[in-house]
């Protein structure tokens, strides 16, 4: 049986929450800047990831619209690597990495990021509610069809 191995780790710095550096920084954007980081820590190409699984206690504003994907695709993924955003709220980033896992055993995919991403100052409003910078403004010139409905 293969074995699932975590080859690289990358992490954004911590800031303070509604007045830090990142209180204006997208949250696909944070996404991005790790999974870009994390696979050139690795010497790997995005074109070989599978499938990227982000955790995300609150998925909306910001942090909504597949928030995993879109984060993949702004770190340089082709459109072809799809992605996937989990909420277990607190657990979210330990459950990707246990999934990714998973796939990698059972059905012998090669290659997966996982992980977790938040955006605490930019996800406010009433829960389920919050269209707070939704779209990622360089995502959207770039892959506009991303946040089309299927």
């Amino acid at each position: 049986m293969a074995d699932a191995v975590i080859v690289s780790t990358a992490r954004t710095p911590i800031g303070k929450a509604f007045r830090g550096i990142f209180n204006d920084t997208h949250g696909a954007d944070m996404g991005a800047h790790v999974i870009k980081h994390a696979a050139e820590r690795a010497k790997l190409d995005l074109g070989e990831v599978e499938d990227v699984l982000m955790g995300c206690a609150a998925p909306e504003g910001t942090t909504g619209s597949n928030v995993a994907r879109v984060a993949a695709i702004r770190a340089g993924a082709p459109v072809s690597v799809s992605g996937a955003t989990v909420n277990r709220f607190c657990s979210s980033g330990l459950q990707t990495i246990s999934m990714a896992a998973q796939r990698v055993l059972v059905d012998k995919v090669p290659v997966m990021i996982a992980g977790g991403l938040e955006s605490v100052s930019l996800v406010q409003g009433p829960p389920g509610g919050n269209k707070n910078r939704l779209v990622n403004p360089w995502v959207q010139e770039h892959v506009p069809g991303i946040y089309h409905s299927m």
